[in-house]
């Protein structure tokens, strides 16, 4: 599986919903995540790709989509 793949089942999970999302798409805007769910996203992206994520970098938009995510990832991997 990819990376891109893994990041939209991860975001299914935390959304608890089944998603269609394009990389540029808001996360935030479309409802899929709020506040309160990037926690658990963090969560589930240290988990999963075996990293550490800083508290200082638990900014929405940093996670605000799939693109941002996976260069995020690229940045800490």
């Amino acid at each position: 599986m990819d990376r891109r793949s893994k990041l939209i089942e991860i975001l299914a999970r935390v959304a608890q919903k089944d998603i269609t999302v394009a990389d540029d798409e808001s996360l935030f805007d479309s409802g899929l995540l709020d506040s309160f769910a990037l926690p658990d996203l963090v969560s589930a992206l240290e988990q999963e790709f075996s990293i550490s994520i800083p508290d200082g970098d638990m900014n929405p938009r940093k996670f605000e989509t799939v693109e941002r995510i996976g260069e995020y990832l690229d940045s800490r991997l």
